[in-house]
């Protein structure tokens, strides 16, 4: 039910235009801009009940520091050269002011809080990650002297050593893929350098994909998939890929804007392979552990897992090429006139492509960067603190650091969406005295089950309405004219429609005593 009514609403919003898919204003006091927007977008709302109250809050925490401070002070004391201006030449203002700070200057703080962020993920996880290590070596010892019939069946795991071949043996495609894909001709670079960067791409690759995917996998599968710190440790690797690029290509050299883009396309490929590595551990963790609790074999799961990897493969390229071509991606549109409103942010996307153009143009803004790094290092040391007296609530930074780069429109509902999985289990416990925990408990699977439907829904209409589209070579082909005027009232109706769905689909709840 919760599939149909969010795929009847993404068709009102993107299809027919009937509904609004966002809202938004402003306030400036003096100099300084204050903006706030919410995405109508029920996925979101599913997303924020999915990771609970906890994340929700720091997410929304983060567009807060942006939002609520770091363009306000922003636009009261910067240099009135470094205000938006619009085509006219006229300063922007109001939320379309704000957006443009916040896209130049203030998302860069999130940029230094993922960085610290991931750095701090694999040092925090470095005694797991060696006796994890330790554990599968020995494991293969084992196997030789007593064979692997003295293994429970339940821990018979792909040995290490052909994990290590296959990591040998993917190289060579891997290689093949930088070989192909960089142009370190463009860069201006000498026949010897260019295969000194190919080499670099690969090794670095391999190291950084290895041990940021531990991470992200013990991560995932310790805590949760909300927890993955793929931002984090995508972000690092960029950026100290592009910053020993630099060293190679030599720091006195002249970039012009082709040689830039060029250096910055090897170092976005490099955390293209390192990201997807994250993302695949974090998956394959929480399939493993899944798999655990039911008693499954683990190399019966990771044959199927390859397989999985490499369906995903050849599905995802061609579904990002349709989307791209319906609806433009992240500041790229494939043809000209085409409608800002409808293209998709890809806010991560966007971020880690400025991070590495901004160190080959050398105009990436490190003050932002820094601060973000230290806003992110007393986010930890609150963390340790409330660690330390074992408190509930906790402040894991990468969510924070998320928070600060995400457009505040995104923020909002999933802020909702936590508070709505909070209200529903402390409803859900007062209509059953006596026992209450498992009412909560009963009341979250119900509202994850809901909000998987949103999800669900949603994005399965976003792709199909993207066929439609693609062919038309425009997202009004199916508009429904005459709603302009109340598609933002109908849009929020709609919205409040779904929160108070949601919440009284979870909240109603009886457990047996």
């Amino acid at each position: 039910a919760a599939a149909i009514g969010s795929a009847l609403m993404k068709l009102g919003q993107t299809g027919l235009k009937v509904l609004s898919g966002s809202a938004h204003g402003s306030v400036t006091l003096g100099k300084s801009i204050f903006g706030l927007g919410c995405d109508l977008s029920v996925a979101l709302l599913g997303v924020g009940y999915i990771v609970g109250l906890n994340i929700a809050i720091l997410v929304f925490g983060g567009g807060l520091i942006s939002w609520l401070f770091g363009i306000p002070i922003f636009t009261a004391v910067a240099d009135p050269s470094m205000m938006p201006v619009g085509d006219d030449g006229l300063p922007l203002t109001g939320f379309t002011a704000a957006e443009q700070i916040w896209s130049s200057y203030i998302r860069y703080l999130g940029v230094g809080a993922m960085a610290v962020g991931g750095i701090w993920a694999l040092v925090s996880l470095v005694k797991p990650i060696r006796d994890g290590m330790r554990s599968s070596l020995q494991a293969v010892r084992d196997a030789k002297v007593d064979g692997r019939a003295s293994i429970l069946r339940t821990d018979r795991d792909t040995p290490i050593n052909i994990v290590g071949l296959g990591i040998l043996l993917m190289a060579i495609p891997l290689f093949g893929v930088f070989l192909f894909v960089l142009d370190p001709s463009t860069m201006g670079v000498s026949t010897g350098t260019d295969w000194v960067i190919i080499i670099f791409a690969l090794l670095f690759s391999l190291f950084a994909g290895f041990l940021f995917s531990s991470v992200a996998g013990y991560m995932a599968g310790l805590v949760g998939s909300s927890n993955n710190p793929i931002s984090g440790v995508t972000i690092a690797t960029i950026l100290s890929a592009s910053l020993i690029l630099l060293l190679i290509l030599g720091s006195d050299i002249e970039f012009n804007e082709a040689k830039a883009t060029a250096a910055a396309a090897a170092a976005i490929l490099i955390g293209a392979v390192v990201c997807c590595a994250a993302a695949i551990a974090g998956d394959n963790l929480q399939d493993l552990k899944a798999g655990h609790i039911v008693g499954a074999t683990p190399y019966k799961q990771q044959i199927m897992q390859m397989i999985g990897v490499i369906a995903a493969a050849l599905v995802i390229a061609p579904i990002l090429q349709l989307l791209l071509q319906a609806y433009g991606l992240g500041g790229f549109f494939p043809r000209e006139g085409m409608d800002p409103a409808e293209m998709l942010a890809a806010p991560q996307a966007t971020l880690m492509s400025s991070v590495a153009q901004g160190v080959f143009s050398r105009d990436l803004p490190w003050t932002m960067i820094f601060i973000g790094a230290a806003v992110a290092v007393a986010i930890i040391i609150l963390d340790e603190i409330l660690k330390r007296k074992g408190s509930t609530f906790r402040t894991p930074v990468l969510a924070v650091a998320v928070g600060i780069y995400l457009p505040i429109e995104l923020s909002v509902p999933i802020f909702i969406g936590g508070v709505t999985a909070h209200l529903a289990a402390r409803v859900a416990a007062a209509r059953n005295p006596g026992n209450e925990k498992a009412a909560m408990k009963a009341a979250e699977q119900k509202g994850l089950l809901f909000s998987s439907g949103l999800i669900t829904g949603e994005a399965l209409v976003g792709i199909l309405l993207a066929i439609p589209f693609a062919a038309a070579q425009s997202t009004d082909v199916l508009r429904i004219s005459g709603f302009e005027g109340i598609a933002p009232v109908l849009g929020l109706v709609a919205f409040a429609g779904f929160i108070f769905w949601l919440y009284r689909s979870s909240s109603r709840v009886q457990v047996s005593v």
